[in-house]
């Protein structure tokens, strides 16, 4: 749980990992991935900036990322988002 946290104490990697989340919420309905490219361009900060992200999210196990030639999609771990919302919960669950 610490590394989760620690991935996303950084404010900029933490609207990275939400515009990812977003990006794959939609992708359920239109079929659109996650493509690095369409992050670069909708955050106002630089690709090696955004490299290093993505890395720490993906050491974190937040996301998970792919090659298509040329390009790197991201995707959502849901497994362990839902790990860690069954986690949370359990914390909130009045004694």
């Amino acid at each position: 749980m610490a590394k989760i946290f620690k991935a996303l104490s950084n404010p900029n990697r933490l609207e990275l990992y939400l515009k990812i989340a977003k990006a794959h919420e939609a992708s359920f309905e239109t079929g659109c991935e996650c493509f690095v490219t369409d992050l670069i361009d909708s955050l106002n900060i630089g690709a090696p900036t955004i490299s290093h992200h993505i890395k720490e999210l993906s050491n974190a196990d937040l996301i998970f990322t792919e090659k298509r030639g040329k390009f790197l999609i991201c995707r959502v771990n849901e497994k362990l988002v839902a790990e860690v919302s069954k986690l949370l919960a359990l914390q909130n669950t009045p004694e």
